[in-house]
């Protein structure tokens, strides 16, 4: 029996994943008041019949903030009660939500005649802190397009089987930010830059000449064999805590080379110690 609770801020992409896991073949129902929740769970994964064994439900931030506080301790008594549950957040910066609901034209949940857009959008971040606090995977979907955010529920979420953990590997680029949704992140920066190479400043860390280029710089070997030390050490104690999602950013400046490069090796060295590596290259257009 699984059951995902799909939360999040409002634009961020909540009705995108719930319609993905149920393109999966999950059961789902949006906006269910948390109080209803555990009743709902009796009734139906908890059941013998196939139809529920994958179930999601949304939950949003116009519950009483007494009953989103009290989520987290609810989640606890299903997974004690051998219900595989897990918490997915979904959010994007305030420039991202307000840019969307300004193209949609769609009124904020929180809105009312007394509040704008941004204060509902901050009403709405306070309201759901508990619930993201306590999320197992936290989706940033700031620089994330439909398809990409319905790809990413794929992979990590519905491919993902009862006790695996999801390791991804993240590159981007610091010029736009630290990544919203990583648990690790590594600097690179501080490593010879193929940028300054006329011939594969147009180049990725995927293209051959770059790797190779990369590969003769003992700095970047050097750090390579540090990264895949720390994880080698910490990836166990992180699995041996019940942890479902785990990911591990690699930045750069522009996150075209270095931190493609390394996020690529990684996971490539990973891929035999864990059922589900994942990359992704936030960075990079193709």
């Amino acid at each position: 029996m699984r059951l995902v609770v799909v939360s999040g801020l409002s634009g961020s992409g909540k009705s995108v994943a719930l319609h993905m896991l149920e393109d999966l073949g999950y059961y789902c129902i949006d906006n269910i008041p948390v109080t209803l929740l555990k009743s709902f769970v009796e009734g139906t994964v908890k059941t013998t019949g196939s139809a529920y064994r994958h179930t999601a439900v949304g939950v949003d931030a116009r519950n009483q903030p007494v009953d989103l506080a009290n989520l987290p301790a609810l989640v606890a008594e299903f997974r004690e009660s051998g219900i595989d549950c897990e918490v997915l957040f979904l959010h994007a910066d305030r420039q991202t939500l307000i840019r969307r609901y300004r193209e949609t034209r769609r009124r904020h949940p929180l809105s009312d005649s007394g509040a704008g857009l941004q204060e509902a959008i901050a009403r709405e971040s306070k309201l759901l802190e508990a619930v993201a606090s306590e999320a197992d995977l936290s989706i940033d979907t700031s620089n994330t397009s439909v398809h990409e955010l319905r790809e990413l529920i794929r992979e990590r979420v519905a491919s993902r089987r009862e006790s695996q953990m999801s390791l991804q590997f993240q590159s981007f680029g610091f010029k736009n930010g630290l990544p919203g949704d990583a648990d690790i992140v590594f600097d690179v920066r501080c490593l010879p830059n193929p940028y300054w190479v006329s011939a594969l400043r147009g180049q990725t860390g995927r293209d051959p000449e770059v790797v190779g280029w990369l590969e003769k710089q003992q700095e970047v070997q050097d750090m390579y064999d540090s990264i895949a030390g720390y994880l080698e050490r910490w990836i166990p104690a992180f699995v041996a805590s019940n942890r479902s999602y785990l990911t591990v950013a690699v930045g750069c400046t522009g996150g075209q080379h270095r931190s493609v490069y390394l996020a690529e090796r990684l996971a490539e060295r990973f891929r035999g110690a864990s059922e589900q590596v994942l990359v992704r290259h936030v960075g990079l257009t193709s």
